[in-house]
C-alpha cells in the first residue's frame, strides 16, 4: 500500500484536534416524512446497477438501459468489458424490471457476471461488484450471493467502502437458511420476501440480520423474448427495496446510507410512528400499477 498523500492523511479525520466546527459543514436534506419520502421520488437521476446474468435490452418492462458491462475472466486475470449481448438466462432481466417499476425515471444499468443455467464463481461476482462500487452507482441491487467463506473478508471491506462513499448495496438473503455473503453484513441493505397480497409493501424484520421483507411470493417478473414469467424467490424482494431506495434518493439525494436505512424503516408498514397511528399502512404510496 502506497504512502497516504497529505491530502488524503488530512480526510482521515482521527480527531478535530486541528479543526473548528465551522471548518466541517455539512449540506444535508431535512429529514422527511418517511412516507412522503417514498412517494416523492421517481429515481430520476438516481444510478441503479443490478449485478446479475444481464439485462435484455429493449424489454417493454425494463425500458432503457444506459449502461451494459460483463465480467471476463481469463488467463489475463479478471476485468470489465463494454457488452451488447444482453441477459443470459433471465435473471437480471427480472430483477431489472421490478426496480424499473418501482423506480421508473431511475439511470438502470447492468454488469453481468452469471452465465447460462445461472453458473457463476465467487471472483467473478467480486469483480462485477467491485467495478460496479468503484463506478459510483448510487444503488447497487445483488441479487445474489456466495457461500464461499474465503470471499468474506474481502466482500467486508468491499461493503465497508460502498457504504462510506455512499453507494448503497441492497443484498437478497439466500432463499434457504444457509450461510451467505454479503447480505448478512451491517454495512448492506438485506432483503427476504414475505408472502403478503399486497405488491407495495414492505416489512421491517424486527430480528435481523435480514433487515426488510417485500413482495417476492408468486410476482409477475420480466423474462426473456420481451416476455413475463410468475416467480417466487428473494432475488425479487431484492430489487423492489432497491427501487424504494431510488425513489428516496432521488427526493433527497443527499441522503446518506444510514439516514436511507432509517427511511426505509420508518417508512414500514409494521414500524408504528405516533404521528401517524397503530394501524398497518402500505409506505410505497404510488408503487401500484
Amino acid at each position: 500500500m502506497s504512502a497516504p498523500t497529505a491530502a488524503n492523511d488530512r480526510a482521515l479525520t482521527w480527531s478535530l484536534r486541528d479543526r473548528r466546527p465551522e471548518d466541517i459543514p455539512v449540506a444535508a436534506d431535512p429529514f422527511p416524512d418517511p412516507a412522503a419520502a417514498v412517494a416523492a421520488g421517481t429515481g430520476r437521476g438516481v444510478r441503479v446497477c443490478v449485478v446479475d446474468s444481464g439485462v435484455e435490452r429493449d424489454h417493454p418492462a425494463v425500458g432503457r438501459v444506459d449502461g451494459s458491462w460483463v465480467v471476463v475472466k481469463d488467463e489475463d486475470g479478471i476485468r470489465v468489458e463494454a457488452t451488447d449481448t444482453g441477459d443470459t438466462c433471465g435473471h437480471g432481466t427480472a430483477c431489472a424490471g421490478i426496480v424499473r417499476r418501482v423506480a421508473p425515471e431511475c439511470e438502470l444499468s447492468s454488469v453481468r457476471v452469471l452465465g447460462e443455467r445461472f453458473s457463476g464463481t465467487g471472483d467473478v461476482l467480486m469483480g462485477g461488484l467491485r467495478w460496479a462500487v468503484r463506478q459510483g452507482f448510487d444503488v447497487v441491487n445483488l441479487s445474489l450471493s456466495t457461500t464461499r467463506t474465503r470471499f468474506v473478508q474481502e466482500l467486508r471491506e468491499l461493503a465497508d467502502e460502498a457504504y462510506f462513499n455512499r453507494t448503497v448495496i441492497v443484498a437478497s438473503a439466500h432463499n434457504t437458511p444457509v450461510e451467505s455473503f454479503p447480505w448478512r453484513f451491517a454495512s448492506v441493505v438485506s432483503v427476504g420476501s414475505h408472502h403478503e397480497d399486497d405488491p407495495g409493501l414492505h416489512l421491517y424484520n424486527p430480528r435481523p440480520p435480514v433487515e426488510f421483507f417485500a413482495p417476492g411470493q408468486n410476482v409477475e417478473v420480466a423474462w426473456l423474448g420481451g416476455g413475463t414469467i410468475r416467480t417466487t424467490g428473494n432475488s425479487f424482494a431484492t430489487p423492489f427495496i432497491t427501487g424504494l431506495a431510488a425513489r428516496i434518493l432521488s427526493a433527497y439525494p443527499r441522503m446518506t446510507p444510514f439516514q436511507l436505512k432509517s427511511a426505509l424503516y420508518l417508512s414500514a408498514a409494521n414500524v408504528r410512528l405516533p404521528h401517524v397511528g397503530s394501524g398497518p399502512r402500505s409506505a410505497a404510496d404510488g408503487v401500484h400499477q
